[in-house]
């Protein structure tokens, strides 16, 4: 019941907006605005089941990939990190330097290097949503508890046992909190690539309505965006709340 009320919660503003433009825009004769009934028809039009199959399943296994090596890299490359204070020292400038670099400026070279495939814009995704979690994954492992790691020296625990039962659950909630920031830009970069690459994926079917004045068929991509977005963090949400439920009953 719990559960029920908070997704009520969540879900009531949207739903207002919703129905507030449905209202709004019912009889609008604008070729740039169509009504949202006209583009919701369109939608069960277009992307059931047909669109789903050729743009939405490419575009969500590009986010899936990127973020899958944004995490490998950013959770490795932040413990390493994290555990050698005076590297992290050494390389912060570079670090700063690329972080503070947008992704998508990268793109140019990144087309030059590996063209416009499915490689390139896995590498991009991948490339901009490392950095929450790389940066996040350093602070939670130093934010350990001086007196555990003492007891755990004492004890003469090894190293790898320190690292998975001491460092990395201390970090997981910062961890988690990063990766969340990370699935949000991984899914912008996904659309930025799919812009100027190949055919295939939700960004390409926007641009491409567009440029032949399908706005209402444009509309509905706008929409499968939104909806691929809320779904990806809904079924991030459950996750984490299953992996940290220890953290969140301890905090209760």
């Amino acid at each position: 019941m719990t559960r029920f009320k908070n997704l009520i919660w969540e879900l009531w503003l949207p739903v207002v907006l919703v129905l507030i433009w449905l209202v709004a825009s019912a009889n609008s004769t604008n070729f740039y605005f169509p009504p949202l009934s006209e583009i919701l028809t369109r939608t069960g039009e277009l992307w059931f089941f047909t669109g789903i199959v050729d743009n939405l399943l490419p575009s969500l296994g590009r986010i899936i990939a990127g973020f899958l090596l944004a995490l490998v890299v950013g959770v490795t490359g932040g413990a390493i990190l994290g555990l050698m204070p005076k590297l992290e020292a050494a390389i912060r400038p570079l670090l700063e330097l690329l972080r503070s670099t947008p992704g998508v400026a990268l793109l140019p070279i990144a087309v030059i290097f590996l063209g416009i495939g499915d490689g390139m814009k896995i590498f991009m995704i991948a490339l901009a949503s490392m950095w929450p979690i790389l940066l996040n994954t350093i602070d939670g492992v130093r934010s350990v508890e001086p007196v555990l790691l003492a007891a755990g020296r004492s004890y003469r625990i090894p190293l790898k046992d320190r690292i998975l039962y001491m460092y990395m659950p201390n970090a997981a909630p910062q961890i988690f909190s990063g990766a969340r920031l990370s699935i949000a830009i991984a899914a912008v970069v996904m659309v930025v690539t799919e812009m100027i690459g190949t055919p295939g994926g939700i960004g390409y079917f926007i641009l491409d309505s567009q440029r032949t004045f399908g706005m209402l068929n444009m509309w509905t991509g706008i929409v499968m965006l939104g909806l691929l977005g809320y779904g990806l963090n809904l079924v991030f949400r459950l996750i984490e709340a299953r992996v940290l439920s220890w953290h969140n009953l301890k905090n209760a």
